[in-house]
């Protein structure tokens, strides 16, 4: 097998010294030993010689697959891009690099050099076998008799991940610093093998199956936030996860005065987080926040796996409940918009040249087009909502004419709006126990009790930091809600903070120029609150109805709630029942 050479630092290197690196690909180490002294003094040798360090790459047959002038974090070859492997098992690679140092100087206490912590990230996020770190004295001069009087390769340090944090909190074991000749004499097959019986230990059955999605859930704590706030918010974020799909696996929080402008969390955070990754076999890891750009793709680079903000779950989560064309244009439009100001390219390595007069140069580059056909998607889109837009105008000057009286259900999601509607108008709106199990607007015609009729149309559900692009994208569908005569606003009045669901969907009601509208407020699920729960939220809303859409209790109230708000609406629609 033939291994590569990354010359990261290559400037001013002569063709002697590409030689040296080059050689370093054609040697082996016993499939048995961590290093030997022969590649230890020759690694040190070269790093001395260029003043950089240097990293190795090597399988579990000793071969050497790449080669990096650079830290290994550094080091990008596919033998390590292409390896995903759950926690019961390691990479099957190992990183010998060297420090340049003096001695007795940046050490710890028992005379051990600190290790980078780009270098951790990177033994977490590729699940290394082991980093092993040869300290070179760069005051020392290059000898080659090998053994304990070599004065370059002055020590070895290694370092492991562990299936489980150690009494300080750590989840990786720095082996104090030795000779290079103890460290030939470390077992590595046995080592390794201990190590994985462990892993497989800790984590029984934790092996991600395939297809299988597993998150962890991240929420930074900023000034003015409340810490239970934030448990709440990844309460509903977990809920979230789940109705897209994944499992969750673990939360993790940071108390921050204000998030970090590359990585959102800190960077120490950053290392915590790429290690819990590792730990627990997660896939994915899902933010409570929206990210910018640069947050995304640093916290991505740095955890090793896919990385979604809130903004993005939901977008997913309307992906797959869309149902319509129509449902379906209006979250394309959203997930552009969404795309557009987060593309990033590689300047004009991906340019296209152009000819004549003005045209010469770096040309249209393959982000600027990139950028461009989102635009011109986005212009079509847009264009094709507008047409449904006027499409649904024209319904509803069809229901003036026919003076039938117009009532949208609103509400939180999952506070049960659309079985409210299957059960007034025996519809067959699809209902489950998720967050957003309906995208599509329904509407039906039902009669009051005194044999009226009226409009009730089911629309998408609300949520906190609902995002932006999708209250944009969707406002097609939500002027249902603006040009309503009546708002059946239902509450989950089960859920602890039924309040704090209230106070959300009228920031979006207010958004959408809605909130002085008639309001009746129906306090479903019922049959799940203490009795002294619902006489308290009943004193905190407008015009309460108490009922249980899934067990039909309180609709004679509910429709006779509606009839007089219709009349107070409507004053013609009174009639005189015989």
């Amino acid at each position: 097998m033939t291994g590569t050479l990354d010359l990261i630092k290559a400037k001013g290197l002569k063709k002697s010294e590409i030689n040296q690196l080059n050689r370093l690909l054609q040697k082996r180490l016993p499939p048995d030993r961590i290093i030997t002294i022969d590649l230890a003094e020759a690694v040190a040798e070269i790093s001395h010689r260029l003043g950089q360090p240097i990293s190795l790459v090597a399988n579990r047959r000793g071969q050497i697959v790449n080669v990096t002038l650079g830290q290994p974090w550094q080091i990008n070859t596919p033998e390590l891009r292409q390896v995903r492997v759950g926690p019961g098992r390691l990479c099957g690679h190992r990183v010998i690099y060297t420090r340049l140092t003096e001695k007795d100087k940046h050490s710890n206490k028992n005379g051990d050099f600190s290790v980078n912590k780009d270098n951790l990230m990177s033994l977490a996020k590729n699940r290394l076998d082991l980093l092993a770190q040869v300290n070179v004295d760069s005051r020392g001069t290059f000898s080659r008799t090998h053994g304990e009087q070599s004065r370059l390769a002055d020590s070895v340090e290694i370092i492991h991940l562990l299936p489980d944090r150690d009494t300080d909190g750590k989840l990786w074991k720095q082996m104090p610093a030795c000779t290079v000749r103890l460290a030939q004499e470390e077992d590595f097959s046995v080592l390794i093998q201990a190590l994985e019986e462990e892993f497989r230990k800790q984590v029984p059955g934790l092996p991600v199956r395939a297809g299988e999605e597993r998150a962890i859930l991240v929420g930074v704590i900023t000034g003015g936030v409340d810490p239970w706030q934030m448990e709440d918010d990844l309460d509903e974020l977990a809920q979230l996860t789940r109705t897209a799909g994944a499992t969750v696996s673990r939360r993790f929080t940071q108390t921050r005065r204000e998030p970090d402008p590359r990585f959102f969390l800190g960077a120490g955070k950053a290392q915590e987080l790429a290690l819990l990754v590792q730990e627990t076999g997660a896939n994915v890891v899902i933010l409570d926040h929206e990210l910018t750009a640069l947050q995304h793709t640093s916290l991505q680079k740095a955890v090793g796996v896919k990385v979604l903000d809130r903004t993005e779950l939901i977008l997913d989560i309307f992906a797959q409940r869309a149902r319509t064309a129509e449902g379906k244009l209006q979250v394309e439009l959203a997930q552009l918009k969404y795309l557009l100001p987060r593309l990033i390219g590689k300047g004009t390595a991906m340019s296209r040249l152009g000819g004549g007069i003005g045209t010469r140069g770096p040309g249209e580059t393959k982000l600027e087009i990139d950028r461009r056909r989102i635009r011109q998607r986005i212009n079509h889109l847009e264009n094709d909502i507008i047409r449904i837009k006027n499409y649904r105008d024209t319904q509803r000057r069809m229901r003036n004419e026919n003076h039938l009286p117009v009532i949208a259900i609103t509400g939180y999601t999952n506070s049960g709006k659309s079985t409210l509607l299957n059960a007034i108008t025996k519809a067959n709106v699809f209902v489950e126990d998720k967050l957003f199990a309906t995208l599509d607007p329904t509407t039906r015609k039902t009669t009051l009790p005194d044999h009226s009729s009226v409009l009730l149309c089911d629309t998408v559900g609300f949520i906190k930091k609902l995002p932006t692009p999708l209250v944009a994208a969707f406002r097609a569908t939500l002027e249902e809600v603006s040009v309503a005569d009546i708002l059946l606003h239902v509450v989950d009045a089960s859920h602890p903070h039924a309040i704090d669901q209230v106070n959300s969907v009228y920031d979006v009601l207010s958004e959408l120029g809605a909130i002085d509208k008639p309001i009746i407020t129906v306090l479903n699920k019922s049959e799940m609150v203490r009795k002294e729960d619902l006489v308290w939220l009943v004193s905190q809303v407008p015009n309460p109805v108490v009922i249980s859409a899934a067990k039909r209790l309180g609709f004679p109230h509910l429709m006779k709630k509606i009839q007089d708000m219709v009349y107070e609406v409507f004053p013609q629609q009174i009639k005189v029942i015989a």
